[in-house]
């Protein structure tokens, strides 16, 4: 692996941990300028196309989910770990169900599901967006149901 600091292309592994969605990270001294980084390495596996509502078809992207979700959680008290993890049990469920192909529904009805149980204002901006929640009354009404709950 070639060194992020001076681009020199030995470098040695001093340290190895797992994960529990199969990574591994990797702790890394360069044998060039002696600096300390980590590596991370997550299997490919493969995940279904989606089918969007208007019929298209599109592939997954870990991007786009994820930046949709930070939109939710703009100004929140929630870390990148906690959406990491979000982000990679949704991945490990599309993985499992193994169809080349899955409606996007599904996905969202996962990230909303998952937000719903790790904060609240997060899951009610994802919902407005991804529900289609287009006035006050239909935003209030999912509000008095998560207080409900």
């Amino acid at each position: 692996m070639r060194c992020p600091y001076c681009g020199h292309k030995k470098t040695r592994v001093i340290d190895t941990s797992h994960d529990t969605r199969g990574g591994t990270r990797r702790r890394r001294v360069c044998d060039g300028c002696q600096q300390r980084f980590s590596s991370y390495e997550r299997p490919i596996l493969a995940t279904p196309m989606l089918i969007k509502r208007d019929g298209t078809r599109e592939e997954y992207s870990r991007e786009k989910l994820i930046s949709g979700l930070w939109v939710a959680c703009a100004k929140r008290p929630i870390s990148t770990a906690d959406v990491d993890r979000i982000v990679g049990e949704i991945e490990a469920e599309l993985q499992q169900i193994g169809r080349s192909e899955v409606k996007s529904r599904y996905v969202g009805d996962l990230a909303i599901r998952k937000l719903k149980e790790l904060d609240e204002v997060a899951y009610v901006r994802y919902a407005i967006v991804y529900l289609g929640l287009s006035d006050l009354e239909s935003i209030r009404n999912e509000i008095d149901t998560l207080l409900g709950e």
